[in-house]
């Protein structure tokens, strides 16, 4: 009786005793296994970057854009009539419900901003209250904010993003200076940090101004946005409901407005990213197929140039399934060694992918790994089975004769 100890003796012996062909085709395995970990590294990283990103902004912010994000049936605007705009008096009645904390108005433009030295570039507009700092979690770098004022009321003060003050003024200082943006001038008072680009907005290369002054220079009342903080502990579903009446009750009736929660787009987001590297990590597995196909085709050759050795295990009394679970246990140590081989390469791949870019969050879940493990290991059964059948089948005296 062949013990699986002597089975996996005698198929360890025979791969080293074909070194270079085991090699070959335990490279081909890990190659497919080393796509499929990088694969799921980079889009599981991708999908914690991207909802990180979101997260850090709170799971208490509220956006209202205007507009809704749905069309129902019926006849088309009459004169070109279009959904009511946001304004001024939307964001502070909505900062006067009990559930919200702050209220930041925003309206977004370009214009050409220049010094009085004659410096002069176009630059992104962004017209907020003093609350922006905390909504936003954004960091001074010198100076201070935007001054707390009514909505409704202009200032002539601007904060500049780091970017655009390093080419606007070089290597003076900033602060204090005066600042033309559009046909307005604006003192420099404060500087942001540099914080890189966060949620698709590039706050490096931003001027933000007072929402009313902002307003004036791009002669409309209409924001471009509401950003509420709902306090913390207020159930954000309620208050959703309650800033939809009000801003209802003060469009005639419409509901004409889009609202948005931290929550649903961190959770749409990972619904979309998760898929996605599922979908990579499907299509870097056919590249495990193509070795499985591999492994087939070698043990079928091995089968071939082996019946003499078959034939002999047989007359001395091995059974059919021992000499299968002997070729069986070939196609399992080859596809496991590769996938080693190849667990061990993705894990290198990450690391490298990591140290070169750090502010991306690649490392290989779990799962990854496990499911490219499994895969191969699979495979090589699958793809084993037809040699093994075949080896098993094999009659001794044809087998020993060498005749077909």
């Amino acid at each position: 009786m062949l013990r699986h100890a002597d089975a996996f003796r005698l198929a360890l012996q025979s791969l080293l005793a074909q070194r270079r062909r085991s090699a070959l085709i335990c490279l081909a395995t890990g190659i497919g296994v080393a796509a499929v970990v990088l694969l799921t590294a980079l889009g599981d990283g991708a999908r914690r970057f991207v909802t990180g990103e979101f997260a850090s902004l709170g799971t208490n912010l509220l956006i209202v854009i205007p507009g809704r994000n749905e069309t129902v049936g019926g006849p088309p605007p009459i004169m070109g009539e279009t959904p009511r705009d946001l304004t001024l008096g939307d964001a502070i009645a909505v900062g006067r419900l009990p559930a919200v904390s702050r209220v930041v108005p925003v309206m977004v433009g370009t214009a050409n901003v220049s010094t009085l030295g004659g410096t002069e570039r176009e630059a992104t507009m962004l017209g907020v209250t003093s609350d922006m700092l905390d909504v936003r979690h954004l960091e001074l770098g010198q100076g201070r904010f935007l001054p707390e004022l009514p909505p409704d009321r202009a200032a002539a003060v601007c904060v500049l993003g780091p970017k655009l003050a390093r080419e606007l003024f070089e290597n003076a200082s900033p602060l204090g200076q005066w600042l033309r943006v559009g046909d307005r001038r604006f003192r420099v008072v404060g500087i942001l940090a540099d914080t890189g680009v966060s949620v698709g907005q590039d706050f490096n290369d931003m001027v933000q101004v007072p929402v009313a002054s902002a307003q004036a220079l791009l002669d409309s009342e209409g924001l471009f946005r509401v950003m509420i903080e709902v306090r913390p502990g207020a159930p954000m579903t309620q208050t959703v409901e309650d800033v939809r009446r009000l801003l209802s009750a003060r469009h005639d009736g419409e509901d004409d407005v889009t609202l948005i929660t931290q929550d649903s787009v961190v959770a749409t987001f990972d619904r979309i990213l998760r898929a996605l590297t599922l979908a990579l990590s499907g299509i870097s597995a056919v590249s495990l197929i193509v070795a499985g196909i591999l492994v087939m085709n070698v043990m079928l050759v091995t089968v071939a140039q082996r019946r003499a050795e078959i034939g002999l295990l047989k007359a001395l009394g091995a059974r059919l399934d021992e000499v299968r679970t002997l070729f069986l246990f070939e196609a399992v140590l080859l596809t496991s060694a590769g996938a080693a081989a190849g667990v061990l390469l993705g894990h290198v791949g990450a690391f490298v992918v990591g140290a070169l870019y750090p502010t991306f969050p690649v490392a290989v879940p779990w799962w990854g790994t496990l499911s490219a493990l499994v895969t191969s290991v699979a495979f090589g059964l699958v793809f084993g089975t037809v040699p093994a059948r075949r080896a098993a089948r094999l009659d001794p005296v044809r087998a020993l004769s060498n005749r077909p």
